[in-house]
């Protein structure tokens, strides 16, 4: 029989999560003003020439027959590079780490990295207020279980469009990938899309609401889409001396359309690292 006691990197891992719900309220580390503003927006476009490393944190719960949580942190580093005057290549790279109890009947845990996710955009440089980027997303067999991940060799288009305007930051990051080879049972034909919408106040304080629609165009009619609702709020503060940027955000959504034993709602938490030049 499986145990029920919770683990303890979990139960850390939930205090983790509370302790940045405290610190957003409270508003613990003030940024500086305008200065604070902006960098909080450089945080919310996704083809921003800034380096930055997200941990996000996905508790996702009454998943499977068991309604049981999965966690899933996604490290995802992003990485300008310039290629010229006009131009930079953004590289984002989404590394899953995931831990997932006994669904159903006869299923086991499983804990370990997922499929990872690289996506590059072509994105021009002197873009003000509408910015965009393109390029190829691609997913690798990287998973340490085979139910962590989909054993497939996976690509397609990607794209970002948004456009800033004062406090406003709003726009659609999407992708669609095909399976090509790989030893999984099941192909792979899935669409992403996250729409972001940002509403900046001074200090860097924020609201914003970044959930992510998928669609399993493999799956049957009724089971194919994965539509959450909800958003959060968000702070820009800085740590200690150095005065390092570190961009921290929490939402709560609940998926008014999913597959059935899909989770029903999620809560992400994310501390994000912040290097700008």
């Amino acid at each position: 029989m499986l145990s029920t006691t919770p683990r303890p990197w979990r139960i850390r891992t939930f205090v983790a999560a509370f302790a940045v719900s405290a610190m957003l309220a409270a508003g613990v580390a003030q940024a500086e003003g305008d200065s604070a503003e902006e960098l909080a927006k450089k945080t919310q476009n996704p083809v921003a020439d800034l380096i930055s490393v997200p941990f996000q944190s996905n508790f996702n719960f009454n998943t499977g027959p068991k309604e049981r949580m999965v966690y899933v942190l996604n490290v995802q580093p992003v990485i300008p590079i310039r290629l010229t005057e006009n131009w930079n290549l953004i590289a984002r790279i989404i590394t899953p780490i995931i831990d997932a109890p006994s669904l159903a009947p006869g299923l086991e845990n499983a804990s370990g990295l997922g499929d990872i996710n690289p996506s590059l955009f072509l994105s021009p440089a002197k873009s003000e207020h509408l910015v965009w980027g393109v390029g190829p997303t691609f997913t690798f067999p990287t998973a340490s279980d085979k139910l962590l991940g989909s054993g497939k060799w996976s690509m397609g288009p990607t794209g970002v469009a948004l456009f800033m305007q004062g406090p406003w930051v709003v726009g659609l990051l999407a992708n669609n990938q095909w399976s090509y080879a790989g030893w999984g049972d099941k192909p792979v034909n899935q669409l992403l899309m996250q729409p972001f919408l940002n509403y900046n106040f001074k200090h860097g304080i924020y609201l914003t609401s970044a959930p992510v629609i998928t669609s399993d165009w493999t799956a049957k009619a009724g089971q194919q889409w994965t539509a959450p609702v909800g958003g959060g709020i968000g702070k820009l503060w800085r740590l200690g001396k150095v005065g390092l940027p570190v961009n921290t955000q929490i939402q709560t959504f609940y998926n008014a359309e999913r597959p059935d034993f899909a989770a029903d709602w999620t809560l992400r938490v994310q501390v994000q690292f912040l290097f700008p030049k």
